[in-house]
């Protein structure tokens, strides 16, 4: 069964889902550019690895049993040696241990030096908040904006602070920025809202190439169907994140209009 909303699917956006969904398009998008592009380039799944601490990791209980030894005084000990009291109760709290966070991202590889010649990222929440998620991904940015090689950042999450775009103030659900090497600083940047289709984009490449339109729409609805992914939703509940009042009527509209 195809997503019934015409452009991103708000329900693909749940922390329980999201993994699943990131993963399955990032390999879908690859299989989908390669016959556009082969043989001279090749689509390669990539894999950032790092460390998070957040307060969203895995958390260790302390248990609130402790062993100590006896105080009481013996026979032999002088009367007038003071008895400790009980040790205070400890409190259960918990602490953050290091969670091993991965993250899929395309690279598009010419056969004929291995060169990287465009970076395609699709953010995740811990990209869009403050913590090491972030951190690794700007850091990660700003090495490729550095260089001659082409990014091209997808963003459907509608959550979280976006990436910096400098001199702009454009608010949207979702966004898509293709940034050539050549132009740099200038960048393009595909907003949209939750009411909109996913807008294509060129694929940036050589510049004696064609560079391949990439319908990113298509993409999703297609693996959408292929994977069984409304299987996953209950579209009796509300998306998480919350959805604006406003397009939580436009939501509840639509859904009722496909008998969802």
């Amino acid at each position: 069964m195809p997503s019934p909303f015409p452009g991103m699917n708000p329900y693909l956006e749940n922390p329980e889902l999201w993994p699943e969904f990131h993963s399955r398009l990032m390999v879908a998008l690859a299989d989908e550019i390669l016959p556009h592009i082969r043989p001279k380039y090749r689509v390669a799944v990539e894999k950032r690895v790092y460390h998070d601490t957040d307060g969203n990791s895995v958390l260790i209980g302390i248990p609130d049993v402790t062993i100590a030894r006896s105080l009481k005084p013996t026979n032999q000990e002088s009367s007038n040696i003071a008895v400790a009291s009980p040790h205070v109760k400890p409190i259960t709290v918990n602490i953050p241990i290091p969670e091993e966070i991965r993250e899929t991202y395309l690279e598009v590889r010419e056969i004929a030096t291995g060169g990287v010649i465009t970076v395609i990222e699709l953010l995740s929440p811990k990209n869009k908040r403050q913590g090491e998620g972030r951190k690794a991904y700007q850091t990660k940015r700003l090495q490729i904006l550095g260089s001659s090689t082409h990014l091209v950042e997808i963003d459907l999450l509608r959550a979280g602070e976006s990436m910096p775009i400098l001199d702009n103030d454009i608010k949207s659900d979702y966004r898509i920025l293709v940034s050539r090497s050549q132009l740099r600083p200038r960048a393009e940047l595909y907003p949209f809202n939750l009411s909109e289709a996913i807008p294509a984009f060129f694929l940036p490449l050589q510049k004696s190439d064609i560079e391949p339109l990439v319908n990113l729409q298509n993409v999703i609805q297609d693996l959408f169907d292929r994977a069984g992914l409304d299987l996953a939703i209950d579209y009796n509940s509300e998306p998480v994140p919350p959805i604006q009042e406003l397009d939580l009527i436009w939501v509840n509209e639509l859904l009722k209009k496909q008998d969802l």
